[in-house]
């Protein structure tokens, strides 16, 4: 039995024994908290390098274009902690679709397919380690045609204005071509060094042409009279309207509930004021589709915008899609500006596109797409895309109807003569964008060929080209040349 004394110690040894106790359940907590909960974030501090260094020890998986043009890949550093770097062969060209990997960031595929290009998905993962026993990343191969991709940036930089054009296979959604201009070259932002990407992205961030702005999927601007693709698509499907329906059309217009008046481009007439409906398309008639606008009322053409996926906000191609926009709530006169897609109408680029893929495909709009499938290294599939329906536009005999209406626009008398190929049957709409008051407009245009057999379509936008600026056509007409089998147009 203890003594007194040997009580009196072990007193302080218990409080001793019990203030360990304590300390290692604590300490057990707040590793279980950190593994649990905290590691995201932990992972995450652009402080902690064991994480960066972990991202670039194996080769991520390359992106190629659909016909095989690797436009992003691994390759090993001279040493250092960083073992593999990203390179960009074709640098700006393929830039909005691409992204870039940088120490602290992805955007663009790099950030949308990350887990698969970097092996983090668990398909990707286990699939690797099962055959090879090494972590790898996949390969991404897109529905993008190098081809018709080079055209588009080179026609745009051609132009030395601020644009984006959008070429897509109407029958299944894929993207052919996403340009944007001016573009960045992303190898600025694929080395190591943390002051010089700061200094790089804070020059071209605060850049005013916004070369990181992905103007094909992420800006919108106003479609002007290529807007006029959908009233004439609500005015034939209301069955008050034909091609051959007489329309009243102005060479002044009084908007309601106002002192103004709108007119035609250049104050022209339109034919005798009562021109056929295919006629004033033709013309593009502003008066005559403000008065259909008025006549249909605003839910009606709400209604048919958003069957073309206006106001839709959950598009992902797999990058995020800025949301096209048709206005609600608005008064007769907006209605009758909205009509001619003036007012607060907006729409991007891959939107253009997809109004002429709708029609191309007797109504149906397919779902765009970007990424064509995923495999391993050793051509293992992981995933594949295939073409999904995302709209039903309009009925079959109404894309009938506009196919011909459009095609009257490439032909001697339309303002998309521009876009006309000889030997085939090109359809387009045109339009002058509203941009800012007293700062010329954005040409605009959507088309689609052939228009008998569509195998394109194709949305082109170029900002403020100045006056007589017709030059979104010669682009349109210059893509659709380069999505075409070689051969399939006779050389002008």
């Amino acid at each position: 039995m203890a003594g007194p004394r040997a009580k009196r110690i072990n007193i302080p040894l218990r409080r001793v024994a019990l203030v360990c106790s304590a300390m290692l359940f604590a300490m057990l907590v707040n590793v279980t908290y950190i593994q649990a909960f905290g590691s995201r974030s932990l992972n995450a501090d652009p402080r902690n390098q064991r994480t960066l260094i972990a991202r670039f020890d194996h080769p991520r998986g390359d992106i190629s274009t659909y016909d095989g043009v690797v436009i992003a890949r691994s390759t090993r550093t001279d040493g250092g902690p960083y073992l593999y770097q990203r390179v960009y062969p074709e640098g700006e060209v393929y830039a909005p679709a691409t992204g870039h990997v940088s120490l602290y960031k992805e955007t663009g595929i790099e950030q949308a397919e990350d887990a698969v290009l970097s092996g983090t998905d668990p398909k990707v993962k286990v699939r690797a380690l099962v055959r090879d026993g090494a972590e790898a990343g996949a390969d991404v191969r897109l529905t993008i045609v190098d081809r018709v991709q080079r055209t588009a940036y080179d026609a745009l930089r051609a132009t030395g204005l601020r644009g984006a054009a959008v070429a897509l296979n109407p029958l299944t959604g894929a993207i052919l071509a996403m340009a944007s201009y001016p573009s960045y070259d992303p190898n600025a932002y694929a080395g190591f060094d943390a002051g010089e990407l700061a200094r790089t992205h804070e020059r071209l961030r605060a850049d005013p042409a916004r070369p990181l702005l992905n103007r094909a999927l992420a800006q919108h601007y106003a479609p002007g009279s290529s807007f006029k693709i959908i009233t004439a698509a609500a005015a034939l499907d209301s069955g008050a309207y034909t091609p051959a329906s007489q329309v009243d059309a102005p060479i002044e217009l009084p908007l309601p509930g106002t002192f103004s008046y709108l007119r035609n481009r250049g104050g022209a007439a339109c034919g005798d004021g009562h021109p056929p409906l295919s006629y004033a398309f033709q013309a593009s008639c502003h008066t005559a589709f403000a008065n259909i606008g008025l006549d249909l009322g605003q839910d009606t053409l709400r209604e048919a915008a958003e069957d073309f996926g206006f106001n839709a906000d959950d598009l992902t191609v797999p990058l995020q899609v800025a949301e096209s926009v048709y206005p609600k709530g608005i008064d007769r006169t907006q209605t009758a500006m909205s009509a001619i897609g003036q007012f607060d109408d907006r729409a991007t680029p891959l939107m253009l596109a997809m109004m002429s893929a709708a029609v191309a495909n007797r109504g149906t709009l397919m779902r765009p797409y970007l990424v064509e499938e995923a495999r391993l290294p050793d051509g293992s599939l992981i995933n594949r895309a295939g073409p999904a329906e995302y709209r039903r536009a309009m009925p079959a005999p109404v894309a009938a109807d506009l196919t011909e209406m459009m095609v009257s626009v490439t032909q001697p008398g339309g303002f998309g003569a521009g876009a006309a190929l000889p030997g085939l049957a090109v359809a387009a709409k045109t339009g002058a964008a509203e941009s800012l008051p007293g700062v010329s407009g954005h040409a605009v245009i959507t088309a689609f060929a052939p228009a008998d057999a569509p195998e394109v379509a194709v949305g082109v936008v170029v900002e403020n080209p100045g006056p007589g600026g017709e030059v979104a056509a010669p682009i349109a007409r210059a893509v659709i040349r380069s999505a075409l089998p070689q051969g399939a147009v006779p050389v002008d």
